[in-house]
């Protein structure tokens, strides 16, 4: 790994590192000292840009947060379709597999949550952003005449974002309680209720 000539670059390398090792190790697991390995520099260097972990990892949930929101955001930006819109809002919810980095990243700092008032108002933060997503769809589905929905849209919203963490925690699992296609149709089959409209 190629030195970082600024404080910026240097911090999101070490952030960058802090997101390998939680994949790796999962949140309990991970030490400065293997982050600062990870990033190929002194635990006394990370220190200079750190005071501690829970501040590097205050940096990787903002980080994660706003990167998994903005890409959902992004991937029903383009559809006008509401029905398409749902399927591929639906479609980037769930973990792919027990490795998706991302999604186990801001599951295990989803444990923080519980503790720490910062970490909690960023967890919020994820939750009402992709509700919002779901309202925007809805709404335009109802307004259009392709849903029906059986309950207002914020209720459904909240209810698929809840779906979606719920089934994720099982999909990370070393052993998982449910494999990819189920979540996926436990997930869509609360959609079409919801919504009153097939999405296979």
């Amino acid at each position: 790994m190629g030195r970082p000539k600024t404080q910026t670059d240097r911090r999101l390398t070490l952030v960058a590192a802090a997101e390998s090792m939680i994949a790796k190790r999962g949140l309990a697991g991970v030490t400065l000292r293997d982050v600062a390995n990870e990033a190929g520099m002194s635990s006394s260097a990370l220190l200079y840009y750190y005071p501690g972990l829970k501040e590097l990892l205050d940096d990787v949930q903002k980080k994660a947060v706003e990167r998994f929101c903005t890409q959902r955001a992004a991937a029903v930006a383009a559809i006008a379709n509401p029905r398409a819109r749902l399927k591929t809002m639906l479609d980037s919810g769930l973990p792919t597999d027990p490795d998706d980095q991302l999604c186990r990243l801001l599951l295990e700092l989803g444990a923080y949550s519980r503790s720490d008032a910062s970490y909690a108002a960023r967890h919020i933060t994820l939750f009402e952003r992709q509700v919002a997503i779901y309202v925007g769809i809805l709404e335009a589905g109802a307004a259009t005449g392709v849903f029906k929905l059986n309950a207002a849209s914020e209720i459904i919203a909240r209810g698929l974002v809840v779906l979606e963490d719920g089934l994720g925690l099982h999909l990370v699992n070393v052993v998982p309680a449910v494999d990819h296609a189920s979540a996926m149709a436990i997930l869509t089959g609360y959609a079409e209720l919801a919504t009153g409209c097939s999405l296979g």
